[in-house]
């Protein structure tokens, strides 16, 4: 009767978990959508690129929302809000490449967010490797990010900038493996807050790429 009971719970369990995938994956694809779409609009109307402090309220603020609505529908427009507005950021980015003729290195930074994102989360699915001995590194690595990226406000060095780009592709890469970890092992239970994290990820690895490829593609 026991043995039943601990098999019940854990089929449940993996139900749960398959469960939290799913909606996890279909509402990146629909944010990641929305996004794009924002992205497009915002270039075609050659928005200006938001400041400094309307970018760290639009993020943060939405962000909290966000976070502070996830176990509510109200959750999922919050996040559809947060990832536009992340689109929107994007596109005066991407009309200062297109405008300069270097909409290859565009495409170059698409194609590898695209297959870092595959091959973490191809790896983790297969492999169901416990990836939660990264939170310590993710959070070191948070704080040598923030330290670089108040430093280079005043030092406004090339080389840190390169150093800070390449330390935030393997923070999004790091992320990415925890957050699908978390999921398959049942450590997160909510596919909104899931979701945020992981498409914050894939921003990051996304610019980081941009701010890389850029950089080495004006040394030639």
């Amino acid at each position: 009767m026991q043995s039943r009971i601990i098999v019940e719970t854990r089929e449940q369990s993996l139900l749960s978990t398959h469960k939290v995938l799913r909606n996890t994956y279909f509402l990146l694809a629909l944010t990641l959508a929305f996004s794009a779409v924002v992205a497009y609009v915002s270039m075609s109307l050659n928005l200006p690129r938001p400041g400094i402090l309307l970018m760290l309220a639009g993020f943060y603020g939405l962000l909290f929302l966000t976070y502070k609505l996830a176990n509510s529908a109200a959750g999922i427009l919050a996040t559809f809000a947060f990832t536009g507005f992340l689109g929107y950021t994007v596109g005066p980015i991407l009309n200062a490449y297109v405008s300069a003729g270097a909409s290859d290195i565009v495409v170059l930074a698409l194609a590898g967010t695209a297959g870092v994102f595959f091959a973490c989360s191809a790896y983790v699915l297969t492999t169901k490797k416990e990836m939660s001995f990264l939170s310590g590194s993710i959070f070191a690595l948070f704080i040598v990010l923030l330290i670089g990226m108040v430093a280079n406000i005043f030092f406004q060095s090339p080389m840190l900038y390169i150093v800070i780009s390449g330390l935030f592709v393997v923070f999004s890469t790091m992320g990415i493996l925890y957050e699908t970890s978390n999921i398959i092992h049942g450590g997160e239970t909510n596919y909104i807050r899931a979701t945020v994290s992981i498409f914050v990820s894939l921003y990051n690895l996304f610019i980081s790429l941009l701010n890389i490829f850029s950089i080495f593609s004006n040394d030639d």
